[in-house]
């Protein structure tokens, strides 16, 4: 807010752009063009936006969380696929390095992170989805996390492959059954889980996930602070 107060947040603008915009320049850059959108809040104008978009809408957004949001996609997980927050800005050569990852599943890490929470004094670094990892696999992500430890921050940005796409869909549906309506992991109810709650769950179960590294070219819009930053540094 204020920004978000009549529109969803991919729509706002980054430098003249939406930031929806900034996302599909860099997955078109790299042959990524089919495009599903999960919404929630004010979903019909990501819609009358962008027609060429699969939409899946996530009818229960007020209730939970992005893990139950991504879920609603699930529909199109029987091939390979991409998945990213949609208030986030990320480089053509991020998208160009995951696609390159031959892992079942790889999270791309942003290891300078630190030098942007330098400027987010409204998003203090123990809020970030830190990852820690060893011999290119990544052994933990989580916010609690403690920073000096941490190889970097979980972008948002994943790719799976038809034997990921089961894994996640496998866990998901397991926890699912155990803890619907109940805490799970640092979530109050499983259906207002993150993504990382069920990353973390995978991980202590032996799924490997690999880590895809960049150094910069990536920033999280999360507050009006964070959106004035993009402004004046994002940089394609």
């Amino acid at each position: 807010m204020p920004t978000t107060a009549d529109t969803p947040k991919c729509l706002a603008a980054v430098q003249g752009r939406p930031i929806l915009d900034w996302i599909l320049g860099a997955l078109a850059t790299n042959h990524v063009d089919r495009v599903c959108f999960v919404g929630g809040y004010q979903m019909e104008k990501v819609r009358a936006a962008y027609p060429q978009f699969t939409f899946h809408h996530n009818a229960n957004w007020e209730n939970n969380n992005i893990l139950a949001s991504l879920m609603c996609a699930e529909a199109e997980m029987e091939e390979p696929f991409l998945c990213c927050y949609s208030d986030t800005l990320f480089t053509s050569s991020v998208v160009e390095s995951l696609l390159s990852s031959a892992a079942d599943i790889s999270l791309v890490v942003d290891t300078e992170w630190k030098a942007r929470y330098k400027h987010r004094t409204h998003h203090p670094p123990e809020d970030a989805e830190k990852v820690t990892a060893r011999n290119g696999k990544i052994t933990g992500v989580h916010r609690g996390i403690e920073p000096e430890v941490a190889h970097g921050e979980f972008t948002g940005m994943a790719k799976f492959t038809v034997a990921g796409a089961a894994l996640l869909r496998k866990h998901y549906h397991r926890n699912q059954a155990l803890c619907s309506g109940k805490p799970f992991r640092e979530a109050t109810v499983f259906e207002k889980a993150y993504l990382i709650h069920l990353f973390q769950e995978m991980i202590e179960q032996g799924v490997a996930m690999a880590h895809v590294d960049t150094p910069g070219g990536y920033m999280e819009i999360d507050t009006q602070q964070d959106f004035e930053l993009a402004q004046r540094f994002w940089e394609r």
